[in-house]
């Protein structure tokens, strides 16, 4: 159950520069997620959902507006964020122990080496890596190196993570597994989540929060609670509720979608 904000968006707006001059990508959008939160962002492409984790990860700072985190302004990167990309975000020069045990030697999560393996050994397990802890990641397939990735991620116990598409580059059943194992790992762990994701489906499916957005400059649409408790199996795909809202938000983003193209349309005739 979800407690006490911990990260809040305070009229946040974020500008880069262009050809054109300042292109607002954020206007004024302001949210919160609780602590034990999972809160799944999803716009059109090009909307400003990556830039908005990337304000929490401590990559970017907003042009205006803050973003805090347990009341006070994020400034930089922190090991209490966990990050994971589409990309997988591995060492190809480390194998599988070496990796999950790299963010572990680091000065902000050292931990000494009866430690490292006692956590390598358990995330290995956990994510079904245990006879590929020497293998080099060239040699795991596309759905065993986000599995590394998210082992990865959770060995230093960050109390966040934030998921930018982290599994949309996998084939429709690794990807339903891959999700599978996320809400196993979050019922065993306890994190509050942020998720970037373009699928609807993967949102209703993971999040307890879904917040829809605009297309750019990026406004929240709507937000929304999603009505299924914890554990989630397969076959709530198939109930009348999830495509109810399946189809809702589908509608909500295909809109956006269709006001994206007509801003592109009207940019391109000037």
């Amino acid at each position: 159950m979800a407690g006490r904000p911990r990260i809040v968006f305070d009229h946040v707006s974020m500008e880069f520069p262009s050809k054109q001059g300042r292109l607002r990508v954020v206007d004024d959008v302001s949210y919160e997620i609780d602590d034990g939160d999972f809160v799944a962002v999803i716009g059109p492409s090009g909307c400003g959902k990556t830039t908005m984790m990337n304000m929490v990860a401590g990559f970017v700072q907003p042009t205006s507006g803050r973003v805090l985190l347990d009341g006070k302004p994020i400034t930089g990167p922190g090991p209490d964020r966990g990050v994971i990309f589409q990309e997988y975000g591995v060492f190809p020069w480390l194998t599988v122990r070496q990796n999950i045990a790299f963010g572990l030697t680091l000065r902000a999560n050292r931990a000494h080496a009866a430690e490292r393996n006692e956590i390598c050994t358990r995330y290995m397990k956990l994510m079904g890596l245990s006879e590929f802890a020497d293998a080099w990641p060239k040699m795991l397939s596309g759905g065993m190196r986000q599995r590394l990735a998210l082992a990865r991620a959770y060995a230093v116990r960050p109390q966040f993570l934030l998921m930018d598409e982290p599994f949309g580059a996998l084939d429709a059943q690794t990807r339903a597994a891959m999700q599978d194992l996320l809400l196993e790992v979050l019922a065993a762990e306890g994190k509050t989540v942020m998720l970037i994701t373009h699928s609807v489906e993967e949102a209703i499916y993971l999040a307890s929060r879904i917040v829809v957005m605009s297309a750019r400059p990026t406004r929240i649409r709507e937000e929304i609670t999603v009505p299924f408790a914890y554990p989630r199996a397969d076959a709530l795909h198939e109930t009348r509720e999830f495509n109810e809202l399946r189809s809702h938000i589908r509608d909500l983003v295909m809109r956006e979608y269709a006001a994206q193209a007509q801003q592109s349309q009207a940019v391109g005739a000037e």
